[in-house]
């Protein structure tokens, strides 16, 4: 009973507090726009993740960080390829990365209430699944244009919140991009299945694991090629990280 009292808090927090936050972000995205705009709505992130943690008892723990490029490294850009099990991991990233983000995410994002309209007031990729070719094109046009900003983008290669415990299928679509436009992919995974399980909105006390992989650069590669080498890395360490999860070990890149 006290997991479903503090689940339901938990959403209430964040209905109560997305709602002032988005109106905030629609009225100053009149005023301004880029990274101030971004880091205004990264603070609603932030505080999501915090409102889990302290009301859920849903804490994380990162390794890896030393891998993520500084403005020393001279490396304008990356494209970041989580792991992806749950909602958890699309607020947490945000929150953790210290580089303003752009996620390519499909449109009907854009039609849920106050969340929705302030996404659509940042500088992000939101396409059509229902039209590949059309979406591919925005993604290399929009990507393009972001990272020329200096923007990191973020893409999930299993395209969908996979259960805790599988393994989905890797899609070649960030790799592609990463050889388009010669940005170097950063592989990440993500335990967040261990408190917040897919499709639930019942939060487990725990502590969620993310791990950062090395850059991978693109050139002279192959996106199927470098595809590969992410879900290869990805997949050991979520077997490293939860192994009470997995059963086999990790199904060989094909």
């Amino acid at each position: 009973m006290l997991l479903y009292l503090r689940s339901a808090i938990f959403i209430l927090w964040l209905i109560v507090t997305v709602i002032p936050w988005s109106l905030a972000a629609v009225v100053g995205s009149v005023f301004t726009r880029g990274a101030p705009l971004y880091w205004l709505c990264a603070g609603w992130l932030k505080l999501s993740v915090l409102g889990a943690k302290w009301i859920c008892g849903v804490h994380w723990r990162v390794q890896g960080m030393e891998n993520v490029p500084t403005a020393a490294d001279g490396q304008a850009s990356v494209i970041l390829v989580p792991k992806h099990q749950s909602t958890w991991e699309t607020f947490a990233i945000p929150a953790i990365m210290p580089h303003p983000l752009a996620y390519v995410f499909k449109r009907e994002l854009l039609w849920i209430p106050f969340f929705g309209w302030a996404i659509g007031r940042l500088d992000m990729v939101h396409i059509d699944r229902g039209r590949r070719s059309d979406a591919w094109r925005k993604v290399v046009e929009q990507g393009t244009r972001i990272m020329g900003l200096g923007t990191w983008m973020i893409m999930f290669p299993e395209g969908t919140r996979t259960p805790r415990g599988s393994q989905g299928e890797y899609k070649t679509g960030a790799s592609r991009l990463a050889v388009t436009t010669n940005t170097p992919l950063v592989p990440i995974a993500v335990t967040s299945a261990r408190c917040w399980p897919r499709k639930s909105f019942l939060l487990r006390p725990g502590t969620i694991d993310i791990s950062i992989g090395k850059p991978i650069a693109p050139q002279g590669r192959r996106p199927d090629e470098l595809m590969k080498e992410i879900e290869a890395w990805i997949e050991s360490e979520m077997r490293r990280l939860d192994p009470d999860a997995y059963t086999t070990p990790a199904s060989p890149a094909t």
